[in-house]
């Protein structure tokens, strides 16, 4: 599903000064550590493109809520503004919500910990519908590449005109129409829930408090004179650790037979190997959030690049993971055809080797990013 935020760790816990602490000390620019005044001034920048983008979304949305079937990149349907407002939205709710996480002891307690839930809960609930967008849209275009199809294939002919094909081409019509009714009804639910969400009001009780952020961020009297330094090495240090119980050796191979030994299973719960690396994507995101805020956003710091491909590998891992179960659930559908099973099954293995050509990227860039760091 969606993306689930944010409390993997506890942001105290666990904490031992690594050599995270000393290069993200060495690694800044001289003239002083950043202490709270820096911390506030990125929740105030984020607090105000917060609002900025929900006074573009209703400007451009239908009655403040998102299009009912946004097409991105054509704008044949819906406003393309209002896509990139419900966006802008969501990234900025997520780097509040992360930064309140990694930096709470420098913040207001009850403040903090009645304000992360609200932003998570309302990223997760813009997110559903372009998550189920994009999984459809990634399904149908794995279904055209594995039927050797220039376009998404024409619902199935006759038995003559098909015969020549061979299963997965007389399959992957029906499985492309049923993924498209079952991800299509999940779209529109998660349509209205969002809708519902802008219009209530525990929405603009967010608001209304991101807005006295935007001018007041309820520091502790300490923060002030306090170090920012060793609280994003704690969150580096909570990344680290989580990587380094990776199986990444395994994952030095493009292909990990292992990955395949449940694909079959009438299990529908999420994957048994795929939870550690969703934990990673949140720990990554978490510190490259915290180095923002050191660095400022735009600002590159050292080795983002690599950083930056491993987000987005664990971005894709997390992606074709969701499409394989997808494709898993609807091959569950009664009584469906044999060659539409057959077409799902081919498309459910062809995902989970997504998730293995992922996971082998996120390896070759974190030991880029180790370079860089030694």
């Amino acid at each position: 599903m969606a993306q689930q935020h944010l409390d993997p760790t506890d942001p105290t816990a666990g904490h031992s000064p690594k050599l995270s602490a000393t290069k993200l000390s060495a690694t800044l620019e001289q003239g002083g550590p950043p202490t709270g005044d820096a911390l506030a001034g990125y929740l105030r920048a984020q607090a105000t493109e917060f609002l900025r983008s929900l006074r573009q979304h209703r400007e451009t949305g239908t009655g403040g809520g998102l299009p009912a079937r946004a097409e991105s990149k054509t704008g044949e349907s819906g406003s393309e503004g209002s896509v990139d407002a419900a966006r802008a939205l969501r990234r900025s709710a997520r780097r509040i919500s992360g930064t309140l996480h990694t930096f709470r002891p420098l913040l207001d307690a009850d403040w903090s910990e009645s304000m992360r839930p609200e932003l998570a809960w309302l990223s997760g609930t813009l997110a559903r519908e372009h998550a189920y967008s994009a999984r459809l849209e990634r399904l149908l275009g794995a279904l055209n590449r594995l039927s050797g199809t220039a376009g998404f294939p024409a619902q199935a002919g006759s038995a003559a005109t098909a015969a020549p094909k061979s299963n997965l081409t007389v399959g992957a019509a029906k499985a492309g129409a049923l993924l498209d009714r079952q991800l299509t009804l999940a779209r529109t639910r998660a349509h209205s829930a969002a809708l519902q969400a802008l219009g209530s009001s525990r929405f603009h009780a967010v608001a209304d408090s991101v807005a006295v952020l935007a001018s007041e961020v309820p520091l502790t009297p300490a923060a002030a004179t306090t170090d920012l330094r060793p609280a994003a090495a704690a969150a580096e240090d909570r990344l680290l650790d989580a990587v380094a119980a990776l199986p990444l050796v395994t994952a030095g191979h493009p292909y990990n037979a292992e990955a395949l030994v449940h694909g079959l299973s009438a299990d529908t719960v999420p994957h048994p190997q795929d939870a550690p690396w969703h934990q990673v994507r949140l720990l990554l995101r978490l510190h490259r959030y915290a180095r923002e805020v050191l660095y400022g956003e735009g600002m590159p710091g050292p080795s983002d690049g690599p950083l930056l491909s491993a987000g987005q590998s664990l971005n894709r891992h997390r992606d074709a993971a969701e499409a394989a179960s997808a494709a898993a659930s609807a091959a569950r559908t009664p009584r469906i055809a044999p060659a539409t099973a057959y077409a799902l099954g081919v498309l459910h293995a062809d995902q989970r080797h997504e998730v293995e050509a992922a996971r082998f990227a996120f390896q070759q860039a974190w030991q880029q990013e180790a370079a860089h760091t030694l």
